[in-house]
């Protein structure tokens, strides 16, 4: 199987812990679409929220995979 491009392997330690993140992910995404679904809440808040949680995410799976390229 080909190596994707700007990345190197992972250890089966670092492809469990961002399998742990990405669970994480699916848990807060649950929970958002349940706030997203309740008018009464500031939704523009929950959006800042949601994007500010996706950022976060992504910044643990990429400090776990240090890609190699921007």
């Amino acid at each position: 199987m080909e190596q994707l491009k700007g990345y190197r392997s992972l250890t089966q330690e670092e492809k469990d812990l961002i399998n742990s993140i990405k669970t994480k992910g699916i848990e807060l995404e649950s929970l958002i679409n349940t706030l997203k679904a309740n008018v009464e809440f500031d939704q523009r808040w929950i959006s800042i929220g949601m994007t500010d949680i996706q950022k976060g995410l992504m910044a643990l799976t990429r400090g776990i995979a240090r890609p190699t390229i921007f």
